[in-house]
């Protein structure tokens, strides 16, 4: 019987795939890092009390990024190259979501504006990414080799969110509601279908690895299609709403260390 444990396990199990994997969310994670210290790096004067949270988000970014590194090293294996067709961040990017690497590579100080679509964009994908780590937390919290490392992300995005949710409250009573409503749906309409491509890629690149039946990957394949079509059917609503979070200044304090794979 197929499902998100029995799958997950199969893909865990493997080594190359188990390398694919890891390389995939390492390579995401890193970028969102990166993504994060230009942008605390060039915050507008208006909002420089702000730039202690970016950078604490982009340093949690950072440390997962490290974590499956780790947990690669951990069983002997080295990072392996990452198909374009299952880069969702650079995907996002290259779709006009959330703030171009151009603009960020340059030294120019942004406006409140491109800091109300940064957090836009955070509010849309750290949902995603809560969901797929509370689902992994739920089956492998208790892992011997993995449980660590999924509690400590599943916390992390779970604080990532929080932040998002309290600041976009914040713009939009000092009046940027219509704007944050109308980037957010925007976001969300184009990372249902890009999340949909990405899975689509990834579970052909395990198909092939995991030597998969054409009927198990055309079931796969429809649950991923199926997904979308909720989604697009109206599921993409969850990502645009914003609600006073219970973990207040989520963001606060310290980035907390990573847990030691030995």
């Amino acid at each position: 019987m197929l499902s998100a444990k029995s799958l997950f396990q199969e893909i865990l199990d493997n080594d190359e795939s188990f390398a694919l994997f890891c390389s995939i969310a390492a390579s995401g994670e890193s970028q969102g890092g990166w993504e994060n210290a230009r942008i605390a790096a060039l915050v507008p004067e208006a909002e420089r009390e702000l730039a202690p949270k970016i950078s604490r988000h982009g340093a949690d970014e950072d440390k997962h990024g490290r974590i499956f590194n780790a947990l690669m090293k951990k069983r002997g294996l080295d990072p392996v190259p990452v198909p374009p067709e299952t880069d969702y961040t650079m995907l996002l990017e290259k779709n006009g979501i959330g703030l171009a690497h151009e603009q960020l590579n340059r030294d120019e100080r942004l406006t409140v504006q491109d800091i109300v679509t940064y957090l836009s964009h955070s509010r849309v994908t750290e949902q995603r990414a809560s969901e797929q780590m509370d689902l992994l937390r739920k089956h492998f919290a208790d892992h011997p080799d993995i449980g660590r490392a999924v509690k400590q992300i599943s916390n992390d995005e779970d604080n990532h969110l929080a932040y998002c949710h309290e600041e976009l409250l914040r713009f939009a009573y000092a009046g940027h509601g219509r704007v944050i409503q109308r980037t957010l749906r925007e976001c969300a309409l184009a990372e249902i279908r890009i999340y949909r491509d990405v899975s689509l890629a990834v579970m052909a690149h395990m198909g092939r690895i995991l030597g998969w039946s054409k009927a198990k990957s055309a079931v796969l394949a429809a649950g991923i299609h199926a997904v979308y079509a909720y989604e697009r059917m109206g599921g993409w609503r969850r990502m645009v709403s914003l609600t006073t979070p219970e973990r207040r200044n989520a963001l606060g304090g310290p980035a907390t260390p990573e847990p030691e794979f030995a």
